[in-house]
Formats: C-alpha cells, sequence, structure tokens
C-alpha cells in the first residue's frame, strides 16, 4: 500500500505515535512485513500480507492517518522474485 498525505506533514506527525501503534498491531497480527516512511515525506509505503486488494483497503481503512483524513493509500500488487525477501513465508 502507497500512502499519501493529504495534509501538511505537521499534521500528519501529530498523530503519527498511533500510526506507529497501528503498524505494530499489524506485525503482531502477521499483516504486514515492512513499512516506512517516503524521502522525502509525501506518504509511506506498507507491505502487507494479505490474499486481495480489498483486504488490504479494508485493513488500511483503519489506520489513524486514514481514519482522521490525514493520508489516502493506493494496493499496488507485487510479486516477490529476488533479493532479501525472496523465498518469504507468511507467518500465520
Amino acid at each position: 500500500m502507497i500512502s499519501t498525505y493529504q495534509k501538511p506533514l505537521a499534521e500528519v506527525d501529530l498523530v503519527r505515535e498511533q500510526h506507529v501503534a497501528f503498524l505494530a498491531g499489524l506485525e503482531e497480527r502477521g499483516l504486514s512485513v515492512t513499512a516506512g516512511r517516503q524521502d522525502p515525506p509525501a506518504g509511506g509505503i506498507v507491505l502487507l500480507d494479505v490474499d486481495t486488494e480489498a483486504e488490504a483497503q479494508e485493513v488500511m481503512s483503519q489506520d489513524p492517518y486514514v481514519v482522521q483524513g490525514l493520508a489516502t493509500y493506493a494496493a499496488t500488487g507485487w510479486v516477490i522474485s529476488r533479493g532479501e525477501l525472496a523465498g518469504y513465508q507468511r507467518r500465520y
């Protein structure tokens, strides 16, 4: 999922702690592989381990950034074929 901030970074950062806690919850549930802010900070990327785009959209609709109108997410499918994540196995 690729997010785009819809508000100034100063407003986004006021909710960052809640967003990071949300991501930690996804990791605990085995739904998030990795995440991080874009550079420059225009949004972020969350690599989810889910079966469908609809599931990805549903999961990210609960992000405090989305709930508070600070960011939107677009799904981009991806099949791992090389590199450090090649051979990745779903945890749950």
